[in-house]
C-alpha cells in the first residue's frame, strides 16, 4: 500500500482553537500527518472561490479537498481528516453515526458563529 495522497485542509489560520487543533492534530498523527496540507482559508480564498466556496462559506466550515480534488466540509471534513490516523479512525466512526453527526453539526455550527461574532468576522 503506497502512501496517501495529501489532503488540502481550509481552515481559520485566525482562530487560535483551530490553530491549537491542527497543531494536537499534527502531533497525535506522527508521519501520517505528512499526507496533510494546511492551507489558511483565508490567504487561499481564490483558490477556494475557484472550487465553489464562498469566502464566508470557508470561514464558517472547515473544508477538505480529497486526492480528486473533491470538496468536503464541516463535520465530513473532520471525518475525512480522522481516517487518516489510525488512532482517530474510531472517533471518525463515532462522529459520523447518524444522531451524533446532526447533533455535532448543529453544535459546531453555533460554535463557530459565536466565535466570529464575537472576533467581529461574522460573515
Amino acid at each position: 500500500m503506497g502512501e496517501p495522497t495529501p489532503l488540502k485542509v481550509y481552515y481559520d489560520g485566525a482562530c487560535p482553537v483551530c490553530r491549537r487543533d491542527r497543531a494536537r492534530y499534527e502531533r497525535w498523527a506522527g508521519e501520517a500527518g505528512d499526507a496533510v496540507r494546511w492551507c489558511d482559508a483565508t490567504r487561499h480564498a481564490a483558490t477556494l472561490r475557484e472550487k465553489g466556496v464562498s469566502p464566508e462559506a470557508a470561514l464558517l466550515s472547515l473544508h477538505v479537498e480529497d486526492d480528486t480534488g473533491r470538496i468536503v466540509e464541516g463535520i465530513d471534513a473532520y471525518i475525512l481528516l480522522l481516517r487518516r490516523v489510525p488512532r482517530l479512525r474510531p472517533l471518525a466512526w463515532l462522529i459520523g453515526l447518524p444522531g451524533l453527526k446532526g447533533v455535532l453539526r448543529w453544535y459546531y455550527d453555533r460554535w463557530v458563529r459565536r466565535r466570529l461574532a464575537r472576533e467581529g468576522r461574522l460573515p
